[in-house]
């Protein structure tokens, strides 16, 4: 599932590295590993560039998702972000090729310091984040996005080991507070009035953590009396990345952007680092270690 939309895709492309990019086992920094999948950041543009046909595909041929003419050509799902932000992915080490071809997930991660100086975040284009970062200026964010995972691997393997890659990023910048938008399917907030209410009655951010709208295209997500929300029925109609985040304590904002290029409804996540439920962070490890490199996990 995508966590972050854009509807402002361009032709740029990225030509070298992310700094953060570091050679050690398999030729790169491993993040995490269960089994034969491994998980860390691209090293080169030939890795960025299947990070986002992967992308094309999922978001596009599967999901329907409207790209640029430029992008569609090119059947890969890019915009100007690419260029400055760090790409976490998962690789099939079993697959034959190179790593390239091996590549079965994707994550999208911009820091605060990086997004200062680069034009702001993705997601201002849909929430006021600067607002929200402004107000806790001690504090370092980490915007999340872009979470695709090819259909055949999506399993809780991969996906915990896309939070194990998440958590150990965390760790090795000092990361305070994760944010990014969340998508339910479709353009009719009002299809997911019932997981949307129980999100704005039972986890909604506020005081310090609120956060509003930027864009015109949203609708609150009070759509339903908290009387009238049976939460069991909410949460299996919330979508599993979603539900991913309330598990570990996340809080979203009260209102919902409608993205009509990629057809979703997206709202907005905010996840600071203190309040991640204790479960999880016991079960990844302070130090990140349950998947650490040279885990021989298989499930």
């Amino acid at each position: 599932m995508n966590i972050a939309n854009t509807t402002a895709l361009t032709d740029s492309k990225m030509h070298t590295a992310p700094s953060s990019a570091r050679c050690d086992a398999y030729g790169k920094t491993l993040l995490g590993e269960i089994g034969p999948l491994q998980a860390r950041l691209i090293a080169n543009a030939a890795e960025l560039d299947a990070a986002q046909r992967l992308r094309f595909r999922v978001f596009g041929e599967e999901m329907g998702a409207s790209f640029s003419q430029g992008s569609a050509a090119t059947d890969r799902d890019e915009d100007r972000f690419d260029a400055v932000c760090d790409h976490l992915i998962v690789l099939d080490t079993t697959l034959p090729g190179d790593a390239p071809d091996q590549i079965v997930g994707t994550y999208r991660l911009l820091r605060d310091e990086v997004a200062t100086r680069t034009g702001g975040f993705y997601s201002a284009g849909e929430f006021e984040i600067g607002t929200l970062v402004a107000r806790h200026e001690e504090k370092k964010f980490l915007e999340l996005g872009r979470s695709c995972v090819m259909s055949a691997y999506r399993s809780k393997r991969t996906i915990e080991l896309l939070w194990q890659g998440i958590w150990a990023y965390c760790l090795r910048h000092d990361i305070d507070v994760m944010t990014g938008c969340a998508s339910f399917p479709g353009a009719t907030a009002q299809s997911h009035a019932l997981a949307l209410s129980f999100l704005y009655h039972h986890a909604r951010a506020e005081g310090q953590w609120a956060i509003e709208a930027a864009s015109s295209d949203s609708v609150s997500m009070d759509m339903m009396p908290v009387e009238a929300v049976d939460m069991k029925a909410a949460l299996a109609a919330t979508p599993p990345l979603i539900k991913g985040y309330l598990r570990l304590g996340a809080k979203f904002a009260g209102t919902a952007v409608i993205d009509r290029a990629f057809r979703t409804t997206d709202v907005m996540v905010i996840l600071p680092v203190s309040t991640i439920s204790e479960r999880y962070m016991r079960y990844y490890g302070a130090d990140a270690g349950r998947f650490a490199p040279g885990d021989k996990t298989s499930s």
